[in-house]
């Protein structure tokens, strides 16, 4: 019997056994790139910092992070501050960064949670983010609803109206500036374009730590709105819920917050943020991640 094609190549070629570290978890695991992923989170969470600082925020020897951060250096991975001696990010990341987000790395990592609140909830999940002075939709999950709420991935909002003034409320004070200088545009009578009124709403806003809204963009729509944040605690994005206020209307949006909540800072934690901030709404008891809802529902 012949093989089939590439079969004689695949038997020929042995893959190493794997230790017992590397068996942990059902996956690969070599300790090396592990330190310097967590030298890297370090260096992003609170970099420009000196060795002994990040070395002790990784959980590794001083040794074995200079010796990673000289190899880093190398590749202009990493720079050191020679006045100083402080560590920061080189340059190089920001190439890989830009590669990321034109791959959709955030939207893919995001649809397992976008997936299990919209089975809690039964309605359209949206993941938008900042844009400038604008926001992007780049992720939407919709169940089978009859009566929906449109925003197609790619489309824009202003960031002074809606769920997007989430983003606003956490974007560069240059970003809010520029936008409240502007000449903002009014959707419907519920629209608030008063800037002295929307300045003094942001501080609320990142108070409280998600918005609810009600007609803002759209006539009858309601959406409920929490913050995602990377490693580094910056707010990256918005996950928010919207729908009809026939089939949301604004207790059923206040009971869906929890939730929403916690499936945010769950997917904040996926993208390497280890403190957030506290919203002003109590979390429900136990875990409810993406993985316990899909189990659930497939269930």
């Amino acid at each position: 019997m012949n093989e089939a094609p590439g079969a004689a190549m695949a038997s020929a070629v042995r893959l190493p056994p794997l230790d017992s570290a590397e068996r942990e978890g059902g996956r690969y695991s070599i300790a090396a790139v592990d330190r310097a992923l967590d030298l890297l989170e370090a260096l992003m969470r609170i970099g420009p910092a000196p060795l002994a600082e990040l070395a002790k925020e990784a959980g590794c020897t001083r040794t074995a992070g200079f010796r990673l951060l000289r190899t880093m250096e190398a590749r202009d991975f990493a720079i050191q501050d020679q006045a100083r001696g402080a560590w920061r990010l080189g340059a190089r990341w920001s190439g890989l960064g830009n590669a990321a987000c034109a791959q959709g790395a955030l939207a893919a990592v995001a649809q397992p949670f976008m997936t299990a609140l919209g089975s809690a909830c039964g309605e359209t999940v949206y993941l938008r983010v900042r844009d400038g002075v604008e926001s992007d939709t780049i992720a939407v999950h919709r169940p089978d609803n009859a009566l929906r709420i449109y925003a197609e991935v790619g489309r824009r909002r202003p960031l002074h109206a809606g769920p997007s003034r989430l983003l606003l409320a956490y974007a560069p004070d240059s970003v809010r500036r520029q936008v409240l200088g502007m000449r903002l545009s009014r959707f419907t009578a519920a629209t608030r374009t008063e800037p002295d009124w929307i300045r003094a709403d942001l501080p609320r806003i990142r108070a409280r730590g998600w918005l609810l809204t009600f007609e803002e963009v759209e006539p009858g729509a309601v959406a409920v709105a929490a913050p995602v944040r990377d490693g580094a605690g910056q707010v990256v994005a918005i996950l928010f819920v919207a729908a009809p206020a026939l089939r949301l209307r604004l207790p059923r949006a206040r009971a869906l917050l929890p939730v929403l909540l916690q499936i945010a800072g769950e997917l904040s934690a996926e993208l390497g943020a280890t403190a957030l901030d506290g919203p002003a709404v109590a979390a429900p008891r136990g875990r409810f991640s993406a993985s316990t809802v899909l189990d659930r529902r497939a269930g």
